[in-house]
């Protein structure tokens, strides 16, 4: 069983991710830290803790986190409420009190080799838990970064995806920390495509929570649909979550990335990779290049709707 710690925006697709680490045995979620991104760090924190409560889970422990000044949300994809709109009641629990990166800290150097990281937002929180504690690189099973782009165009700039562009100081320092990243971006998110039939399957299931999956993923795809011209909706961090189950799901390749930071280039955020044969640089993450894209929404499928 790999242990490990959700950092994201929830966010329709991070309640999605979430869901699918909860019911998949091959994984224990240890705790949900939250960034501002799709949301508002308030509203993320409480949509964490939302869910956990919906799935019945009183173990996994939520740390608020932090965001940068003047993000851009996108609830424009996520409802005002993050979740679709579907207007969840206020929560009981409540989250721990620790911060997110002291959180991820604390937990890194007390389980060492024994902690994998999911990221699933802007990289704000582990950026600032390196620099308060860069041993943490040492001790840390894996990163799984969903974000960036390579050999695909953005989603936020023709160069940019939103995680990365939100905080591309941020990501930055991730990729040249010397961390065992996996770096799961549009390139392979964007072939992950839950379709209205797909829901039908996870819906027929008829659950509290299966209905709540319907109402809010319903509102996500007519979202893309007017958005994006996108028919259905990309499972970009249930994705992340997949790979830590099971990295067969996708190939992977060894390649240098960086990350452009100047604030007012049209290529702010990019994620640009050295793909020549002979790169000046030696790698520094593993970049997901090819989704075996049913297997994985096979077993999201069969995993949500049990």
């Amino acid at each position: 069983m790999k242990r490990i710690i959700y950092d994201g925006d929830p966010g329709i697709d991070d309640a999605l991710a979430i869901l699918l680490a909860l019911k998949s045995p091959e994984l224990k979620l240890e705790a949900i830290t939250t960034v501002g991104g799709n949301v508002t760090v308030e509203q993320a924190t409480q949509n964490a803790l939302k869910i956990l409560e919906l799935a019945e889970n009183e173990d996994v422990r939520v740390a608020k986190g932090t965001q940068r000044p003047n993000i851009k949300t996108a609830t424009e994809f996520h409802g005002e409420d993050g979740l679709g709109n579907t207007n969840l009641p206020p929560c009981k629990r409540s989250m721990v009190n620790i911060s997110a990166v002291d959180l991820i800290i604390t937990e890194i150097m007390k389980q060492q080799y024994d902690i994998s990281l999911v990221t699933a937002g802007p990289l704000t929180n582990l950026a600032n838990a390196l620099e308060k504690e860069p041993r943490i690189k040492d001790y840390v099973c894996e990163v799984i970064i969903m974000g960036g782009v390579v050999k695909v165009p953005g989603n936020i700039t023709p160069v940019a995806e939103f995680n990365i562009y939100t905080d591309p100081e941020a990501a930055k320092k991730v990729f040249a920390s010397g961390l065992p990243i996996t770096l799961v971006g549009l390139d392979v998110t964007t072939k992950v495509v839950l379709k209205l039939h797909h829901l039908a399957e996870i819906e027929r299931a008829n659950t509290c929570l299966t209905n709540f999956v319907g109402r809010m993923v319903r509102y996500y795809m007519e979202a893309c649909r007017m958005f994006k011209n996108v028919d259905g909706c990309c499972l970009h961090d249930p994705l992340a979550v997949g790979i830590a189950i099971d990295e067969n799901l996708v190939n992977m390749e060894m390649v240098y990335v960086d990350v452009e930071t100047c604030r007012y280039a049209s290529t702010r955020g990019m994620t640009w990779a050295d793909l020549r044969p002979k790169p000046s640089s030696k790698p520094n993450l593993r970049y997901c290049s090819h989704v075996y894209s049913d297997k994985f929404i096979d077993m999201f499928i069969n995993r949500l709707k049990s």
